[in-house]
């Protein structure tokens, strides 16, 4: 099968679920644009986090949500402050402890993770719902994942191969910003 079809066939199958059930693709981009613009408002800030090739998706991100969103956001990825972290508490905390200090309740989390089941994430998501953020969960792989249920937005790609997952990913959240800009 061709890459392009493979991309297509998943971005034709993302699957978006919230507390109360399953949510239609452009319904779930007009309540995140909604609660986006709310964010700004209240001058709260957005969070990107994730691993390898989701990391770089939340570093740029973070800059696109900045600078076009006009969206507070803070990098969860410097290089110190990941080091660091990771040497005193531990790699599966290196985003939940940097939660535990700066997030509060108006704030979003996007938890960005291909195979969903990266501690790390899990534990920072946890710290963020201990906290009362809004969590957005952006994952992929096997559709029993332990990410896909956790947020209050859950975004899902039925696909196992990690290009299609971390393209759509990439093409959800650029979306998001873009529709942002433009309100």
């Amino acid at each position: 099968m061709l890459y392009r079809k493979k991309l297509y066939d998943a971005i034709s199958k993302i699957v978006c679920d919230c507390k109360s059930g399953s949510l239609a693709y452009d319904a779930m981009i007009k309540a995140l644009v909604r609660r986006l613009q709310e964010v700004k408002r209240q001058k709260a800030f957005c969070y990107f986090i994730g691993n390898g090739g989701s990391a770089g998706i939340a570093i740029h991100m973070t800059a696109d949500f900045l600078k076009n969103g006009h969206v507070k956001t803070h990098s969860m990825h410097d290089p110190a402050t990941l080091t660091c972290f990771a040497n005193d508490y531990g790699y599966e905390c290196v985003f939940g402890k940097q939660l535990e200090l700066v997030g509060e309740s108006e704030d979003v989390l996007f938890a960005i993770s291909s195979s969903g089941n990266s501690p790390n994430i899990i534990n920072a998501v946890d710290v963020a719902i201990q906290k009362g953020c809004y969590v957005v969960t952006l994952s992929g792989f096997r559709p029993n994942n332990r990410l896909r249920v956790m947020g209050n937005v859950n975004i899902y790609v039925p696909s196992e191969e990690y290009g299609i997952v971390e393209t759509i990913h990439n093409m959800v959240l650029q979306q998001l910003v873009d529709e942002l800009a433009q309100n």
